[in-house]
């Protein structure tokens, strides 16, 4: 299997060679820099893709990530919230991005789902805010992990400033996150009504960002 080390040196001394190693990646082409994707975590993805094995990180715990991304998706966020996030072992034995369709329950927007538990809670959400007048949407819910790694790609990683997480470790490859559609009165209501339904604000500069931590 080709390591972190290679890859950092293909990005490094073929930079045209290590883009074209990530669009195969992702089905979607983009540019890149290598600093931003010169990290254990995403070098190890890539280079899994680069040897056309599946989406999975060195190691193994039996879900295709490696107990430091298990960790990683389940530590504490910095903004705080309710507690780390609890993934069921339903879906952990799965991992995350890989959840089967049928885990999955419909949300009643489109065609997002999250995992029941977390579908329920934010369908009785949004009944509750459109009561009080307040539309919620949403513009993404459960990710895959192919489709974690396009947006890392295009997005950049949130430690290096970016928006996305370390693809394998995001709350959304869970089903048990959803980005909200909302105007400002719109995320005032979810801010102080959200607790009740188990969804808490966890990442800074991400007021868009919900996960689900259990009722309170």
């Amino acid at each position: 299997m080709t390591d972190v080390a290679a890859v950092s040196a293909v990005a490094v001394s073929d930079p045209a060679a290590y883009t074209s190693a990530v669009t195969q990646a992702s089905s979607t082409a983009f540019s890149v820099s290598a600093d931003n994707f010169v990290t254990v975590n995403l070098a190890e993805m890539i280079a899994s893709r680069m040897n056309g094995t599946a989406g999975t990180t060195m190691g193994s715990t039996g879900t295709g990530q490696s107990p430091g991304i298990i960790r990683a998706a389940t530590a504490p966020s910095p903004a705080g919230g309710s507690g780390s996030l609890d993934v069921p072992d339903v879906l952990r034995q799965y991992g995350n991005g890989k959840i089967p369709r049928e885990m999955l329950s419909p949300i009643g927007i489109g065609q997002h789902r999250l995992y029941s538990v977390a579908a329920d809670a934010f369908k009785a959400m949004r009944t509750a805010a459109a009561a009080d007048g307040v539309d919620i949407s949403v513009t993404d819910s459960y990710r895959t992990y192919d489709q974690q790694v396009e947006l890392a790609a295009r997005k950049g990683l949130w430690k290096d400033g970016g928006l996305a997480a370390v693809p394998g470790t995001s709350p959304h490859g869970w089903g048990m996150a959803v980005d909200v559609d909302v105007d400002p009165a719109g995320l005032a209501w979810i801010r102080a009504n959200g607790a009740q339904f188990g969804f808490d604000e966890t990442t800074p500069r991400e007021p868009w960002h919900w996960e689900y931590r259990g009722a309170t």
